[in-house]
């Protein structure tokens, strides 16, 4: 087949899919590491134990005795803190999961707290307002707390949870600037507590493959990867608007996906940077921007170049490489996904991204490891470090250099 070089349209919008894939896939051929499975009905969880197996997926590097936890009772109990939208993908995720609970809540809202509390029969000491956050300190019934608030919470939260000894995941972008990041790193180093951003793509198999055929070099050196996520925005009453809470527009909600996906793939860090703002089109984008395009060029010649917009609906990362291709549409949205390369279709198992992702992270925090680096904050900061960058050269003739 010849590969055309257009935007492939998404077929749903990207923030508004309520497309949640879990349970069980029948498999006609799906590739694991090198294992063929044929014909048989394979469980996310069994998927999950077979891609940490084979040390070729390389954004899933946790240690063997991670699954230790699976020979036990144990759950790890969580705290969701902010129970917007995403918050509810998540508990429907630690309900489908294996190794984890819902234990407590945060909420500013009373009559959320009601509904939360009835479905996952939480005691009143389990949920908390913000006011009262700090009290979890001393209430052994969490162990960690994920931050599902809007980006310019994350750093408070963040910290505020490692000052009362629970273990942190805070949603993406980590917070709003390189600099919080770091506060927030030594804040949980201090503290003694894991920090991990919610990198659900990394536990996603089309999105493993892509980082497996880029990093090994399957079909060569990579020389470019095409990547574009948006979905359009009709109305500026949201917190996504407003800039002290956003940090900015698509670029901080939706393009973080793409800087991840050329780091991922290439395996590399960018040393140079164009960036180009989008034409305002509608009223209500007065403080952020409402589309932006940025190119990247990594240390091997790699060339990324991505846009992200509130306008517009596409969903895709391409991928060519000195001896053949690779790509993903739908490519890292909520799924399901579709993929293929120079030599053939992907087949590969539909997951619960967010249980998927629980279940890996909670297997290390119960058998005491240590949290992998791809899912750490320094790779949120990475990923920060590249935002700001993309803003600085947007605002600055286009061009800029990241810092060394």
């Amino acid at each position: 087949m010849i590969y055309e070089k257009k935007p492939v349209k998404c077929t749903r919008s990207y923030e508004n899919s309520t497309a949640r894939p879990r349970g069980e896939k029948l498999l006609h051929e799906c590739n694991i590491g090198g294992a063929l499975a044929t014909n048989k009905t394979m469980q996310r969880r069994d998927f999950l134990k077979a891609a940490m197996g084979t040390g070729v997926v390389l954004l899933n590097n946790q240690p063997g005795k991670a699954w230790a936890s699976a020979k036990t009772a144990k759950k790890l109990q969580v705290a969701l803190c902010g129970l917007g939208r995403y918050a509810g993908y998540l508990a429907d995720g630690i309900a489908e999961s294996r190794y984890c609970r819902v234990a407590g809540i945060v909420t500013g809202t009373p009559s959320k707290k009601i509904g939360w509390q009835q479905r996952f029969e939480l005691p009143d000491k389990n949920c908390y307002s913000y006011e009262t956050f700090d009290q979890i300190a001393t209430n052994k019934d969490i162990d960690l707390v994920y931050v599902v608030l809007p980006n310019g919470m994350h750093k408070e939260y963040v910290i505020r949870a490692a000052a009362a000894g629970k273990h942190v995941i805070v949603e993406k972008p980590m917070a709003l600037t390189a600099d919080d990041c770091r506060e927030m790193i030594a804040a949980c180093r201090k503290a003694g507590v894991a920090l991990a951003v919610g990198y659900r793509l990394h536990y996603e198999p089309y999105n493993q493959e892509m980082a497996r055929l880029g990093q090994n070099k399957i079909f060569g050196p990579v020389e470019q990867v095409e990547s574009a996520l948006g979905y359009r925005l009709d109305s500026g009453d949201d917190w996504h608007f407003k800039k002290a809470l956003s940090g900015g527009g698509p670029l901080m909600n939706i393009g973080i996906y793409c800087v991840q996906a050329a780091r991922y793939i290439t395996g590399e860090e960018p040393v140079a940077i164009t960036a180009q703002f989008g034409p305002v089109t509608r009223p209500f984008f007065q403080e952020i921007e409402e589309s932006i395009g940025w190119q990247l060029r990594f240390p091997s010649g790699a060339i990324a170049e991505s846009k992200t917009s509130y306008g517009e609906n596409y969903d895709r990362v391409y991928v060519q490489a000195k001896n053949g291709f690779f790509e993903l549409s739908p490519a890292i949205s909520y799924g399901p996904f579709k993929g293929r390369s120079s030599t053939g279709a992907f087949h590969f198992p539909v997951t619960n991204q967010q249980a998927v992702q629980m279940d890996a992270i909670a297997a290390v925090l119960l058998s005491g490891g240590q949290l992998p680096a791809h899912i750490s904050g320094e790779e949120g900061l990475k990923d920060m470090i590249v935002i700001d960058a993309i803003y600085k050269a947007a605002a600055n003739d286009g061009r800029g250099m990241l810092p060394r």
